[in-house]
């Protein structure tokens, strides 16, 4: 019901959506396919000399094929989702949209890190995740640009929420100068009220936890005594 009076009164939403980024001194731009969305992003690294953009799990930014892109205008580009970050190395595409390397073994990801990260062989999945968790942290540290799509947007408080289990939103989030947010407009729900209820639904039904690890909530830049933050917040909402 609540996702029925969204979309029955989206031109509000939207609208109010983008009153409050603004007002909290974010940038919305409204993308009307997934090429305007890409030349965005693109043309906004460029013009401020983005070298290296990490990126947390968005599976619209898959289907935009975002990466190429960004690679093709001279941007390296990093997944820091642990099992985007293996898909990735491989070439690959996620297999599934909560575990997207569930189709590889650790045997296989032993060979993968051999070969693209020249590890010696580990035999260990602790062992490859804590030399995963190593290669991403000098990425965290560089990054010009932090991407990541989008659970939900609270309407009311112009809010990006985040639910991730590995910690990697955080960081695409708070470490970079810049943090891009691409969601489709089927993202925005209308309070903080409601949403406790999809948290709920959510994360029951993806893996089966009462909560997830990381709900990570986003309302605009960093403000003058935060400790952290990125210093731009641009939301792409996609058509």
């Amino acid at each position: 019901a609540i996702k029925s009076h969204t979309i029955d009164n989206l031109d509000y939403y939207l609208e109010l959506v983008e009153k409050n980024v603004t007002g909290a001194g974010g940038h919305v731009f409204f993308a009307s396919d997934a090429a305007a969305a890409s030349r965005y992003i693109i043309e906004l690294a460029q013009s401020r000399d983005v070298k290296l953009a990490i990126k947390g799990k968005s599976m619209l930014s898959e289907e935009m094929g975002l990466n190429d892109k960004l690679t093709e205008a001279g941007i390296e580009t990093v997944e820091t989702d642990l099992g985007e970050f293996i898909v990735q190395l491989a070439g690959d595409t996620p297999y599934h949209i909560i575990a997207p390397a569930i189709h590889k073994t650790k045997e296989d990801v032993s060979d993968l890190f051999q070969e693209k990260l020249h590890t010696p062989r580990l035999e260990e999945i602790s062992d490859l995740t804590g030399e995963a968790r190593r290669r991403l942290r000098e990425m965290f540290v560089n990054a010009d640009m932090g991407i990541t799509g989008a659970n939900f947007i609270v309407a009311d408080t112009g809010t990006l929420v985040l639910v991730t289990n590995e910690g990697n939103g955080r960081m695409c989030t708070s470490m970079p100068k810049i943090h891009v947010a691409i969601a489709g407009m089927e993202r925005i729900i209308p309070s903080m009220d409601d949403l406790g209820m999809f948290l709920r639904l959510l994360i029951r039904s993806a893996t089966g936890q009462w909560l997830s690890s990381y709900v990570t909530t986003v309302t605009g830049p960093r403000l003058q005594d935060d400790e952290d933050g990125p210093e731009e917040f641009h939301l792409v909402i996609v058509d």
